[in-house]
């Protein structure tokens, strides 16, 4: 069904409501319409990484490790799943009478908000800290989700509009105040990407403001980008009780009636929340005509007509027992081993397990559940932690020794006799000395980094005070690499931590994110060589991040791998292999549409097999406002038997040409301009880290 034809039946079935039915179907969980034939519905529901909080459900690694594997076809394939699976439990839940919450089709994901700060807590949730990379994998996730059928499978929704990065605990109150040029370079992007080139079915506000307006009652970002400049079709949405904040917290409405009119005249269709109970409280008052509650409610149900909840569809057929199939977590491994970044390796990596008598694994999150799931996730039938995976790779021959270690999070430790210090350091020497080689599985998990209110919550109302592992994790990596074994350490987190000391001293360092319920058979499998990592990190790594902008501060200014201007300890795009790839030379051939053709050729000059991430970076030379180091551009995942070479066709865009004035202007500004192409970005660092240079070559227009 097209969308006129959804929208023209939307708008008959609209025209025979009262307008106190109207106003019901505008709450989150509408209300049913007997006497039309329209059952109850609950648009609440997510999917940010499989199904979420609806039972059991394909759980796949968290947003930010599917990031890290730089694959659009991967990306396409989990949306599919999603919406799959959502299918089969909306048709036996519907068919049950079941219309609660986390039970419908409108899933609220992708989480497309810009990494910008490595202390946010929320910053796992988000494809990483690059607009372009961000935009590129979340338009074929959303068309995998919406699939491409009569009608739609499910709907996506990109949130959180716009410039939301924390701190959490502001985000209720907080003006996020951004450069116009700022917001057009950084900030805007990814929602335009998922506006004009996947057509997302539905956008959430975010609950701060920018620039002095709420964003779920914003005239600018509303009105005349969304709506008006990109053509917006969809749905708008609050996020969960964030019109209350108008008059509670932003003060810029004093009643909830005021806050009601606000928001639903800028074109927030759909409250998450309690404030639109309040609509007809407004348009009795009259503070609220009629006609923008006729509108909201037509787009809302030219949603589900397009969902076609009132017709028989293609997706009916579509039976439980697709829910966590075989099929589908072989899509959730292989995301697994896609994103894992094996950050260092001194050559310990892959471990030989027929030479192995002995493997020491300790540290919190080496059997912890927790750590493999992120936040917004739904349930497993299994779990296999790093320890499990381990132990199920290895041999009889090989045995595998085990130590906690230590709490994952404790501070304020005066030293270790403390009575209260419950670490089992001593044991943790023991297994070392008795080991051939020690696994250290350190991190954070949900607990420690997610979203204000969310339970568990140790500080910071999720966001990170800092990059420092937690105190009792410091202690004991130190006490590890003390021993003076092979030390390879494995860091489970969604974001960036300070692994300084693991640089210097370790054999190895692997980032696994949160690798999905059965990731530690993926981290296994990457730990013994029967698959080369391949993953690149979406964010940079930098270090203590002292030299970072205040939090608060918007601006971008020394922030990412565009506008940093220090060094980083790991950078954007970087991540090892078993192989040895290289980029060796490059041809540009500029097209009619503005953009350029690419062969880059590509070797694999190592003994192993692997997949890598071939990325293309541009910089505007000329131009004096242009982006202050390079952006990414393209890229291109790659499978390079040993010693293969080849030559890969990638086409940029022409606008990769583009740069941004201080006005927000989007423009060609120069002709002089460097294209570079490496597996990973053109800076020293990564050559350092690498050993390779990017191939460099100048385009002129």
């Amino acid at each position: 069904m097209n969308r006129e034809e959804a929208r023209k039946r939307a708008k008959e079935l609209v025209s025979k409501m009262t307008v106190e039915e109207k106003a019901s179907q505008l709450k989150f969980d509408a209300e049913a319409i007997d006497r039309l034939g329209v059952p109850a519905y609950n648009w609440w529901n997510e999917a940010l990484h499989g199904v979420a909080r609806a039972g059991t459900a394909t759980m796949f690694p968290q947003a930010i490790g599917i990031a890290a594997a730089f694959d659009e076809d991967l990306m396409k394939e989990i949306g599919e799943i999603v919406a799959t699976e959502g299918r089969a439990k909306y048709n036996e839940s519907s068919k049950r009478g079941d219309r609660d919450i986390y039970k419908g089709l409108t899933f609220w994901t992708p989480n497309v908000n810009i990494f910008r700060d490595p202390r946010w807590g929320r910053g796992h949730e988000t494809y990483g800290e690059d607009p372009f990379l961000t935009g590129k994998l979340a338009v074929p996730f959303i068309k995998g989700v919406q699939g491409d059928g009569e009608y739609m499978k499910a709907a996506a929704c990109a949130k959180h509009f716009a410039v939301h990065s924390g701190p959490e605990a502001d985000r209720h109150h907080f003006d996020a105040k951004a450069s116009k040029k700022d917001m057009e370079e950084t900030y805007l992007p990814a929602f335009e990407a998922c506006v004009k080139d996947a057509d997302v079915e539905a956008v959430m506000g975010a609950y701060n403001r920018t620039n002095g307006e709420p964003c779920c009652g914003h005239q600018v970002l509303m009105k005349d980008i969304l709506r008006g400049k990109w053509g917006f079709q969809g749905h708008y949405v609050s996020d969960c009780w964030a019109v209350r904040d108008f008059h509670e917290n932003h003060k810029v409405t004093r009643v909830p009636e005021e806050s009601v009119k606000l928001a639903l005249e800028m074109g927030c269709d759909l409250n998450c929340g309690c404030t639109y109970q309040k609509v007809m409280n407004a348009y009795r008052a009259g503070l609220l005509d009629e006609k923008y509650i006729t509108e909201s409610c037509e787009r809302l149900f030219t949603t589900r007509f397009l969902l076609g909840m009132f017709d028989e569809t293609e997706y009916d057929k579509i039976d439980y027992t697709v829910v966590e199939c075989e099929d589908h977590l072989k899509v959730a491994s292989k995301a697994a081993l896609e994103g894992i970044v094996l950050l260092k390796n001194d050559g310990v990596l892959p471990l030989d397990k027929n030479k192995l008598k002995t493997i020491g694994v300790v540290g919190p999150n080496a059997d912890s559940r927790v750590a493999l799931m992120g936040n917004y996730h739904g349930t497993s039938s299994k779990f296999v932690t790093v320890l499990q995976g381990i132990q199920n790779a290895v041999g009889e021959n090989t045995r595998v020794l085990y130590s906690e270690g230590c709490d994952l999070w404790k501070e304020n430790i005066s030293n270790l006799a403390d009575p209260f210090y419950p670490d089992r350091l001593s044991e943790v020497q023991t297994v070392a000395d008795y080991s051939d080689v020690m696994v250290v599985v350190l991190g954070l998990d949900e607990t420690l980094e997610g979203e204000e209110g969310d339970t568990g919550n140790q500080f910071s109302s999720g966001d990170k005070n800092d990059l420092n592992l937690p105190l009792s994790q410091r202690l004991l990596l130190n006490s590890v690499l003390e021993c003076g074994k092979p030390t390879i350490v494995i860091n489970m987190s969604g974001s960036a931590i300070d692994l300084s000391t693991a640089d210097k001293k370790a054999s190895a360092i692997i980032q696994a994110w949160y690798p999905g319920a059965r990731g530690g058979n993926d981290v296994a499998s990457i730990l013994f060589g029967e698959v080369s990592p391949s993953g690149k990190l979406p964010v940079t790594f930098y270090g203590d991040g002292k030299d970072l902008p205040e939090f608060t501060d918007y601006s971008m200014k020394n922030r990412t791998y565009r506008y940093y201007e220090g060094v980083a300890e790991y950078p954007f795009g970087f991540g090892l292999t078993y192989g040895d790839c290289v980029a060796s030379d490059m041809e540009v051939s500029l097209t009619a549409d503005g953009g350029a053709d690419l062969k880059i050729t590509v070797a694999n000059k190592g003994k192993v097999a692997t997949d890598d991430v071939l990325q293309i970076y541009i910089k505007d030379v000329d131009f004096a406002q242009a982006v202050r180091n390079h952006s990414l551009c393209g890229f291109k995942r790659v499978h390079l038997e040993s010693g293969e070479e080849n030559v890969v066709e990638l086409h940029i865009d022409r606008r990769a040409f583009t740069s941004v004035d201080e006005d927000g202007t989007r423009d060609i500004f120069s002709k002089n301009f460097k294209l570079y192409a490496g597996f990973s970005q053109p800076d020293k660092r990564s050559a350092e880290l690498t050993g390779h240079e990017c191939v460099c070559k100048d385009v002129a227009l």
